[in-house]
């Protein structure tokens, strides 16, 4: 395996002369592709800011970002929108669909906004819909379906394009525990069965225990790490229970 994207030495603060704020102080790491990282950390811990960086939502202080060797802190501010676009796919917990568009609409409108040819987009919607399990819902409108369909016409909405990399931010955050398992089982899926790189930020331990490899981020630095392995979910969730607990942050509900 090789890595698909890489930090070096990121840095981000806020403020400037005594009133600056580190909100990360020194991460390095790699993800390898295919792989499902998870992100966990309480609030103030870097974790969101470090997503942002990655996504180029946000611009770091200092270091480099590497996706696919392609130096993500160069970017030029112009060409920020169009590599999004383009290399990454996003899933976030309030869903982001457009209520006046079906849930097929929904979907196609990442393919129309990089300009895939109007024959190709039905079939491909057709194709990612029956992975996802939502081809029976494809003509109705996000009030009309679940809070777990609409997550999953999201995922669709993300992976469609096959994104380099694809970000998650608190995705069951808004979902109750039965959607909560049903989304974190499609994401698992989409890893295995369709190859995603996968990159989650959560605070909460079940919804961690999806991941292969988590990270711990304390005060913006990387606490310590732990690989699922051989590990059965179970007993990785006790793992990361474990190491919450340690870190003062073992408050995380199991659903």
């Amino acid at each position: 395996m090789s890595a698909i994207l890489e930090l070096e030495h990121i840095q981000k603060y806020y403020g400037n002369g005594e009133a600056v704020t580190k909100a990360i102080k020194d991460i390095s790491f790699s993800v390898e592709k295919g792989e499902f990282l998870g992100i966990m950390g309480t609030s103030g811990s870097g974790k969101t800011t470090l997503l942002h960086c990655i996504s180029t939502i946000d611009t770091v202080s200092a270091g480099h970002i590497y996706l696919e060797g392609k130096d993500v802190t160069e970017i030029k501010p112009k060409s920020l929108a169009r590599f999004r676009r383009e290399n990454l796919g996003f899933i976030f917990q309030d869903f982001n669909l457009l209520d006046t568009l079906t849930i097929s609409e929904n979907i196609a409108l990442a393919l129309t906004i990089n300009k895939v040819p109007a024959g190709e987009v039905e079939p491909r919607i057709f194709d990612i819909a029956g992975k996802l399990n939502i081809s029976d819902i494809l003509d109705k409108y996000p009030y009309q379906v679940s809070g777990g369909q609409k997550q999953r016409c999201a995922c669709a909405r993300a992976i469609i394009n096959n994104p380099k990399l694809l970000l998650a931010d608190e995705p069951t955050g808004s979902l109750d525990s039965h959607s909560s398992q049903m989304l974190l089982s499609t994401i698992q899926s989409i890893n295995e069965k369709l190859g995603a790189t996968i990159l989650m930020v959560t605070h909460d331990a079940f919804t961690a225990s999806y991941a292969g490899r988590i990270l711990f981020l304390q005060d913006g630095e990387i606490l310590t790490m732990l690989n699922k392995g051989a590990d059965s979910r179970t007993d990785f969730f006790q793992k990361i229970l474990n190491v919450l607990t340690v870190m003062g942050g073992g408050r995380s509900h199991v659903c």
